[in-house]
């Protein structure tokens, strides 16, 4: 979510790469909560880290909550940032109780997004 939110709403002064430590497929809930603001990251693919190995990169973010012990050091980056979100896949209960918890997660991210990564004059 945070890739399509990023290359959709910020792309003047952001380019987001999404990897993951257990790469799998994008979660439909995910792709139905940004289709409700209009982004379609449908055709995004869930990639892992060896992707990405030697690439440089201003800013490395890492989303998850364990994400921090176990990603590799991006010597190339000129910023590493850990910032948990709760896991929406974490969430059980009625298909729109998981749904809402992908909402939830989809804004707190934007809004992490725009407090730390957004430069004002965007």
């Amino acid at each position: 979510m945070a890739e399509g939110l990023v290359n959709s709403l910020h792309s003047k002064v952001l380019l987001a790469k999404s990897a993951g430590t257990k790469p799998g497929a994008v979660h439909p809930l995910a792709i139905r909560a940004m289709g409700e603001l209009g982004i379609d990251i449908s055709s995004q693919v869930s990639k892992g880290l060896d992707v990405f190995e030697g690439q440089e990169f201003d800013h490395v973010v890492m989303v998850c909550s364990n994400a921090a012990e176990i990603c590799p050091f991006f010597p190339g980056s000129k910023e590493q940032i850990h910032h948990a979100f709760d896991d929406p896949t974490s969430v059980g209960g009625s298909e729109e109780e998981m749904l809402q918890a992908f909402r939830k997660s989809r804004d707190e991210v934007d809004k992490w997004i725009i407090d730390n990564l957004v430069l004002p004059n965007e």
